[in-house]
């Protein structure tokens, strides 16, 4: 694996990528009651990300997240506008949360939830869209 930045850097990401990872998780999860929510719980995966292919390069992050940017956000906006049907099934107005609960977790679902998850995945693509059109483009200056 060619490595793109410097031994500290390289070693900073490994330590604080699965750290960024569950704070974002933890700031999607309590968004829809407190401060938080999709979108900057995305902000946070994307930055955890982009230190990541700014420590290792294009092709190892290409290689840890298996999907392409481009596919996050088209399953983000699939999840956005899922999120919105569960109202019309039970005859309410458009985007009324609907609530479930899991009863052997004790976990309470929502639609307001799958939104979220929808908003997180489409930040996350954008920016990494974003970021990596921007390395790539730095790159092929580089080459010339």
């Amino acid at each position: 694996m060619v490595r793109s930045g410097t031994l500290i850097l390289n070693a900073a990401a490994r330590l604080l990528l699965p750290l960024q990872l569950l704070f974002s998780l933890f700031l999607l999860l309590r968004g829809h009651d407190e401060p938080g929510g999709g979108f900057i719980a995305g902000l946070v995966a994307a930055g955890a990300f982009a230190l990541y292919l700014f420590a290792c390069g294009r092709r190892a992050l290409n290689e840890m997240l298996k999907v392409s940017p481009r596919d996050l956000i088209a399953m983000g906006l699939l999840l956005g506008v899922l999120s919105t049907l569960p109202a019309w099934w039970v005859g309410e107005p458009f985007f009324t949360a609907q609530w479930w609960t899991v009863p052997i977790i004790d976990f309470k679902a929502s639609t307001p939830l799958i939104f979220d998850v929808g908003v997180y995945l489409v930040v996350v693509g954008s920016v990494l869209t974003a970021i990596t059109a921007l390395v790539k483009t730095d790159q092929e200056d580089d080459e010339r």
